[in-house]
């Protein structure tokens, strides 16, 4: 196995394998894919963390990190990390790329000074990685209600105390937001696959 920087050579690849890893996953058919094609280009990306697993050969596995930002209380902007989308080939999940790929990026962003890194996701797989509710740090996702619980949104400082005297709000980095009409005319480009409305998914 090797974890290595994304090059440009691998950029259709990695974007197949995110198409396929997140393939009627949260909604029908997918915009993962179509976030992480565009995001290489923002300013928010952060070509320093964009790593992928390589196994015989095959890129199997891939991370994307993004700056972001907590909208402090008192009026402070205090900069963070956020990653996603994290992507495994289907077939190759439960293996323990994902696992490796995420200790080996949270290591080199806390070597590079990163405070604290969000992430939005199921909290029955990221707490093992030290992630544990916003709520519980005084940081809340844009729009949730401070008094409920968002399980979703998780926060890990890589430098301990860093959010020791911060409350506030996180919003997700603009590049996050696209349009279907684009996300349609993109995935067009892909071989044709079902869409399919499944259980659990969010949309």
């Amino acid at each position: 196995m090797n974890i290595r920087l994304e090059e440009p050579r691998d950029y259709r690849e990695v974007e197949e394998l995110t198409r396929e890893a997140f393939w009627n996953k949260y909604r029908p058919g997918c915009m993962e894919h179509y976030v992480l094609h565009r995001y290489r280009s923002r300013p928010e990306f952060v070509k320093e963390l964009d790593y992928v697993v390589e196994e015989a050969g095959r890129i199997v596995a891939h991370i994307m990190y993004s700056h972001a930002q907590i909208g402090g209380d008192d009026g402070r902007t205090i900069p963070i990390l956020i990653f996603g989308p994290v992507s495994v080939l289907p077939e190759e999940q439960g293996k323990g790329y994902g696992s490796r790929l995420i200790r080996h990026t949270l290591d080199l962003a806390e070597k590079m000074g990163c405070g604290a890194v969000a992430i939005t996701g199921d909290p029955g797989y990221y707490h093992r990685f030290g992630f544990i509710s916003g709520s519980r740090l005084g940081i809340y996702y844009d729009g949730a209600p401070r008094n409920e619980e968002t399980p979703f949104f998780m926060v890990k400082e890589l430098k301990e105390g860093f959010l020791r005297d911060v409350s506030g709000v996180y919003r997700d980095p603009a590049g996050y937001l696209v349009e279907e009409a684009d996300v349609e005319a993109f995935d067009a480009e892909f071989p044709p696959k079902e869409k399919k409305r499944l259980p659990g998914q969010l949309v």
